[in-house]
């Protein structure tokens, strides 16, 4: 062997040794400096059928999540947002999922330990949101005759304690929504009558045997209510506050420390199916995709007019608005605004589902990981023009003309007649 080979010998052999080494330290699954390829090609994510978990429908319909590394990426039903939790707590490797689409809150109360058995954190992450407006509030049909709109003073006639008002989940956004409507009103949400929890696709199911006064949910229920000649939507929540911040995309922390870069593909694969879903031309599409058996199993009739802004309202309103129906992309939708989750948890603070001493400062710089989404927005390509350039979204001003300061969330608290407070 010539000098020459046997220093070409002993420098792939240096090489080889330096790769190991780095290789030994580096953390499971590193790839070279700079890569973005996700470390697991998996996961397993909840949904609740409703419209506003159609970005990652489509994220999965579409190939986005393939696109963007993660073939295998599974868009899992669940029967409840009670399911969604348990579920979240199990965690994907125990059977359970990775993330969900889900009411904003519940991140924060599963991460609290709020909702969860014996009170056990288990700590989660916002990513995105998935859409803003696209709620509504429906009142039985035979309550129709009194008109209550966004004025629910009307129903004062008829609501007493033996009354039930449904929602979806305690301290989520239909609870938050219907309890604030009925206390605008001077209707005590605790005293005046029973808020009941209720599963989004069963709601109709129950006002139909009576059982229910009215109740707040996602699409497509209330209108399929109204086409099914149950009801009536008093108001629609785009118009209780506009551009209201609705569900997100949790994830467990667990999965986010571990995945990095799975989770940015999965934030970028949701950013892009996001914006093609907010794209007027595929709402048909859209529709007709969700209303399919494997996904909601219903008319795409239920769900396609209100995607389009166009709303009928059941007692002779209909309105063409597609600025107070359900957004995904327009207007900063996607974005995790910090100031958001701070009114979720100011008025869970309100209702007695949080305590009031809590740190909702160092709470959401936990939970809220912006960052991330900023991250993947760069990686699906958003132009900085529809990037925000802060993470408060400022003063919100609400159908009653009250207004949240983010500065000043105790101003709020102060000024609400009706609440409950006390957590334990």
């Amino acid at each position: 062997m010539t000098m020459q080979s046997v220093r070409r010998r002993d420098a792939i052999a240096a090489t080889a040794a330096l790769l190991a080494a780095a290789r030994a330290t580096a953390p499971r699954g590193a790839f070279a400096q700079g890569s973005t390829t996700p470390e697991v090609r998996k996961a397993v994510l909840g949904y609740i059928a409703l419209t506003d978990a159609a970005p990652l429908i489509i994220a999965k319909e579409k190939g986005f999540f393939a696109k963007h590394g993660m073939p295998d990426v599974e868009v899992a039903k669940q029967a409840s947002w009670g399911a969604t939790r348990d579920n979240l707590v199990l965690g994907g490797e125990r059977g359970g999922i990775d993330g969900a689409h889900i009411l904003t809150p519940m991140p924060y109360l599963i991460h609290t330990g709020r909702v969860t058995q014996n009170n056990q954190p288990v700590p989660m992450a916002i990513v995105a949101r998935l859409n803003t407006n696209g709620q509504a509030i429906s009142v039985a049909e035979k309550h129709k005759p009194l008109g209550a709109q966004l004025d629910a003073s009307p129903l004062k006639r008829v609501l007493n304690s033996d009354s039930k008002v449904a929602m979806t989940f305690r301290g989520g956004t239909h609870d938050l929504w219907i309890r604030y409507w009925l206390a605008a009103a001077g209707i005590d949400p605790d005293k005046d009558v029973q808020t009941i929890v209720v599963p989004p696709p069963q709601m109709v199911a129950n006002m139909r045997v009576g059982t229910m006064d009215a109740f707040c949910v996602g699409e497509p229920w209330n209108a399929q209510l109204i086409n099914q000649r149950l009801g009536y939507s008093a108001l629609v929540t785009g118009q209780l506050w506009h551009n209201h911040p609705e569900k997100s995309f949790g994830l467990r922390g667990a999965f986010v420390q571990q995945n990095p870069r799975a989770t940015e593909a999965l934030t970028a694969a949701t950013i892009e199916a996001a914006r093609w879903c907010d794209t007027p031309a595929n709402h048909v599409e859209l529709a007709q995709i969700l209303g399919r058996r494997a996904w909601f199993n219903v008319p795409p009739t239920d769900i396609q007019g209100r995607i389009q802004g166009i709303i009928d309202f059941g007692d002779g309103r209909t309105v063409t608005n597609p600025d107070i129906a359900m957004k995904f992309w327009r207007d900063h939708a996607s974005y995790p605004f910090r100031s958001h989750d701070l009114w979720f948890l100011t008025e869970d603070i309100r209702w007695g589902v949080l305590p009031e001493d809590i740190d909702t400062a160092k709470l959401i710089g936990e939970v809220n990981r912006e960052d991330i989404w900023r991250a993947a927005a760069a990686r699906a390509g958003v132009p900085n023009a529809e990037t925000p350039t802060g993470t408060s979204r400022g003063r919100e001003t609400f159908f009653d003309g009250k207004v949240f300061d983010p500065e000043n969330p105790r101003a709020w608290l102060e000024s609400q007649a009706i609440k409950k407070l006390g957590a334990a």
